[in-house]
């Protein structure tokens, strides 16, 4: 039988796709965590500005090692760029987590912070796009339904939360309905706005990153030969 030697270019770009599926595979939640410590608590403070910069960071450098994966395929590259953009002004914009937590007063600082929130939630919506695209493809058929069944379901889990969002904010404007109820009412409806925001928010974070790790396993198993 005729041995097939493996492209040497295409082996790199795999290599490099697989880099950056883990990079993004552990800066997703390390991400969401620092972030979030920075902005509340004091425990990350004599680093500064340093953690948030650093896990940010390391989604744009996987990003960028998926970049030299088929590179003639202009829809891959278009959620690519998309991708890579958002996680630039993510990481422009997280240094106000750190200002914010030392002067909360700046209003500023919070419409930054606000931003940044958006566009964050933009990036994991469009990278389950750059996943739809990636699943597209690689040579796997379980892998493609899977990928395109549940990035549909985070898209829609993720306009959810922003649809909630926007009702948290345009509710209170309406003083004429919000002050004529119940405070207890007021009380649970702030509740289960906030449970079903960590919901929305929380579950997609999750299947994505279900997504990034079988999307690796595939690479390893039919491209690299594991099984």
């Amino acid at each position: 039988m005729e041995n097939l030697t493996p492209d040497p270019q295409l082996l790199r770009s795999l290599g490099k796709l697989a880099r950056g599926l883990s990079a993004i595979f552990w800066g997703l939640p390390t991400t969401l965590i620092v972030c979030a410590e920075t902005a509340r608590v004091e425990f990350l403070q004599p680093f500064e500005l340093i953690p948030a910069i650093l896990a940010n960071g390391l989604l744009l450098y996987g990003l960028w090692q998926m970049s030299s994966f088929q590179r003639q395929e202009r829809p891959w590259r278009n959620a690519l760029d998309r991708a890579k953009l958002l996680g630039l002004i993510n990481l422009g914009l997280c240094p106000f987590l750190f200002w914010f937590n030392h002067m909360p007063e700046q209003t500023y600082f919070r419409d930054a912070i606000f931003v940044l929130i958006f566009s964050g939630l933009f990036f994991l919506f469009n990278l389950n796009v750059v996943l739809k695209q990636l699943g597209a493809m690689l040579p796997d058929e379980t892998l493609r339904h899977d990928v395109n069944l549940f990035t549909a379901l985070n898209r829609w889990l993720l306009g959810a939360w922003l649809l909630i969002i926007i009702v948290a904010m345009t509710l209170p404007q309406l003083t004429g309905l919000w002050t004529q109820l119940n405070p207890m009412i007021q009380f649970l409806i702030a509740r289960a706005e906030a449970a079903a925001l960590l919901f929305l928010g929380l579950s997609p974070l999750a299947v994505t990153m279900a997504l990034i790790w079988k999307t690796k396993e595939v690479i390893f198993d039919s491209v690299f030969g594991a099984k």
